[in-house]
């Protein structure tokens, strides 16, 4: 059933990587002792290729979410937190904890039941479960940033942005589907290594993708093997499920970073131009890229306490990439190396040159309305926030610079500045 169901959809069969010296299972083993465990953890991570639980699905076992095995009080909060799904301030990682790991499924499970996809596309929710534990599952909890927690996380900011009115007016329910699916899926089975990573490996991902978007084309790919082995689309007809699966895949392709300055050139002409017209499919589809753009990226425009949380995440992610190149004597890649690329740094940058930009076009679309102005308002204040912490760093290096030590007034001083 497996190689079937990648054969049909175009993703590899599972094979391991072309990687001719990297020992995989270094990546999401910080300690780089001891043995990693199964064969099939090994042979997971040497080829990131995802496993099914085919045999398992077709004997018609769903699996059990944890959710239900949780007493009534972690129910209860957990119920209490979807009931304000739609607020800025939504903490996921307290409800990942609530939903015992469990955040993606959960979350997935209510939208589609808030936005009415279960009725209006007729869908089995025994089915819809089946599809949604395989996504969840098929993300790499190892990954300190590209896990499922990040995957419900850009579902929620989805969400939020899908009841924007300047676009809610005129969503149909096959955009807020698509949307959330995609949401959910963009970075399903990431490696959590970049794709310079995957091309001066050689990677056969990068070989099979032309060194294009590849980490982006492979979620897309995973993400139809799913579906279509699922079944959930099944009963649809086949014009329809195609054509889904072409949107999914445009949509996730658009989260490419590198494609960051084609979309926003569009999206600024667009707005200067005043030509976009929603009720074109063509130009709803264009924004739900933007939407799923800003939701891949919004770390930054979260309280300050989810921020910090994500961006130390992401960073960790980095400096493990890091660490690797360095073991095998490659060269380390830009932001990965952690002597020298602080949390600060490139949180700073990230923030002028890729978040920045995007949101105050995003700003100019929805028309300031509340959610775009709180996002601004703490992407303002948690750079300024980074700067601070960046410039007690410098302080701080400069102290240590001094004659290799630190004088007693200087000590002092550092630690009054590190006082809250």
């Amino acid at each position: 059933g497996d190689a079937r169901v990648r054969s049909q959809t175009g993703v590899l069969s599972e094979r391991r990587g072309s990687y001719p010296f990297i020992d995989f299972r270094l990546l999401n083993n910080t300690t780089l002792s001891g043995e990693i465990g199964t064969r099939k953890k090994v042979k997971r991570l040497l080829s990131f290729q995802r496993y099914f639980h085919a045999s398992r699905l077709l004997r018609g076992i769903v699996p059990q979410a944890s959710l239900y095995l949780l007493d009534e009080d972690y129910l209860g909060q957990a119920r209490h937190m979807l009931s304000k799904v739609g607020m800025w301030d939504f903490d996921i990682f307290l409800f990942d904890r609530l939903t015992n790991g469990n955040s993606l499924v959960t979350l997935l499970c209510h939208l589609f039941n808030v936005h009415g996809l279960i009725h209006h596309f007729q869908l089995d929710m025994v089915t819809l479960h089946r599809f949604l534990v395989m996504v969840q599952e098929d993300y790499h909890s190892q990954n300190p940033y590209h896990n499922a927690v990040h995957a419900a996380d850009v579902t929620q900011a989805m969400h939020c942005y899908l009841r924007e009115p300047k676009l809610a007016n005129f969503l149909t329910p096959s955009d807020i589907m698509l949307g959330l699916l995609a949401a959910a899926a963009h970075d399903v089975d990431h490696p959590g290594v970049n794709q310079p990573f995957l091309i001066k490996t050689k990677h056969h991902l990068a070989s099979l993708y032309q060194n294009v978007s590849v980490l982006e084309n492979h979620h897309w790919r995973s993400t139809i093997g799913m579906l279509r082995e699922s079944r959930l689309l099944a009963h649809l007809p086949k014009e329809v499920t195609q054509d889904i699966e072409q949107q999914l895949g445009s949509l996730i392709l658009a989260t490419d970073i590198n494609r960051q300055n084609e979309f926003l050139i569009r999206l600024k002409s667009h707005l200067d131009n005043q030509d976009l017209r929603l009720e074109d499919a063509q130009d709803r589809h264009f924004m739900l890229q933007i939407a799923l753009k800003c939701a891949d990226i919004c770390n930054p425009c979260r309280l300050w306490e989810l921020s910090k949380q994500w961006s130390e995440r992401v960073c960790e992610e980095f400096y493990r990439q890091g660490d690797l190149e360095q073991k095998f004597e490659l060269e380390i890649s830009p932001l990965c190396n952690q002597q020298k690329d602080t949390v600060p740094s490139i949180q700073i940058g990230f923030m002028t040159y890729i978040v920045e930009p995007l949101f105050e076009r995003w700003a100019q679309f929805t028309g300031d309305t509340p959610l775009s102005a709180n996002m601004l308002n703490h992407l303002r204040r948690n750079k300024a926030k980074w700067r601070s912490l960046l410039h007690k760093q410098h302080s701080s290096n400069r102290s240590n610079d001094h004659s290799g030590q630190v004088t007693g007034s200087q000590e002092q001083t550092l630690n009054e500045e590190e006082t809250p």
